[in-house]
């Protein structure tokens, strides 16, 4: 059984964020199992696919070295990768049956794209602790799934090093989620116009190099500010770095982006 390391969201390897994908399941192994290879290979994502009867669609599992999450935006660009690039798969598009419900992702030109559910947020009350724990003092919270971090500009999100334990309690209390938080600020006099950072310590995650999920809340509430649906954002991750062009069309986010194949490994049994 085969399995590719492939970097989501990027225009080389050694960037974006590096997801493990497993070449597609006649049936699916058990969770345990799952879990356990997730563990082993120590990524942010393990996606596993399901083959059906429709050559174009499957269904699609992640899990992070911890636990299964419910979206994963770079693991589902890098299975969609691995099906076009790796195994030919010829058609223009296909879909992934998740818990998120359907995702289809299609090829576009010299990225993919991806329709994901656009996250419903509404901003907040800075929850006490919040600023300390991440070292800097939001101009805005905002709330859905997780806490946004909205700072007063690109400097400051690059600068973070945050209480990780500290943000997982506080974010945690403020959404009834795991305890994931993301930081954002307005880039000025740079080839995007949003940069932004995602700490993901409910998920087992320090820090998640390129975030589709995270930028299905961003998405909207910069759209909104900017009053432009189609926006560049960077993920500023130390060292590595993503860039997702996100484009807003009704409740639903168009994440486009590149990704490329770094390993192919083989398991044995």
């Amino acid at each position: 059984m085969r399995q590719w390391t492939i970097d989501a969201f990027a225009t080389a390897p050694f960037r974006g964020n590096p997801a493990c994908v497993v070449e597609p399941f006649e049936a699916w192994p058990t969770d345990d199992w799952m879990q356990a290879l997730a563990a082993e290979n120590n990524q942010a994502e393990t996606a596993f696919l399901l083959r059906t009867d429709d050559p174009a669609r499957f269904g699609l599992r992640w899990f992070t070295p911890t636990l299964e999450v419910p979206l994963c935006g770079h693991a589902t660009l890098a299975s969609a990768h691995m099906l076009f690039a790796e195994l030919a798969v010829t058609a223009q598009a296909v879909t992934f049956d998740t818990l998120s419900g359907p995702l289809i992702v299609s090829r576009q030109a010299d990225a993919y794209a991806m329709d994901f559910p656009a996250a419903p947020v509404h901003q907040i009350e800075t929850p006490d602790g919040l600023a300390d724990a991440l070292g800097a003092e939001p101009r805005e919270v905002w709330a859905g799934p997780f806490l946004v971090a909205v700072l007063k500009d690109e400097d400051q999100v690059r600068g973070l090093t945050p209480d990780l334990a500290a943000l997982k309690s506080i974010s945690s209390a403020a959404t009834q989620g795991r305890g994931n938080v993301g930081v954002s600020a307005l880039a000025k006099d740079q080839p995007y116009e949003v940069v932004s950072r995602f700490f993901a310590p409910g998920s087992g995650i320090a820090e998640d190099p390129a975030t589709g999920s995270l930028h299905c809340m961003l998405s909207p509430i910069f759209a909104a500010q900017l009053g432009r649906p189609r926006l560049a954002f960077h993920q500023a991750y130390p060292g590595r770095g993503g860039d997702l062009d996100c484009e807003l069309a009704g409740d639903r986010v168009i994440l486009r982006g590149q990704a490329i194949s770094v390993i192919e490994s083989r398991l044995r049994p």
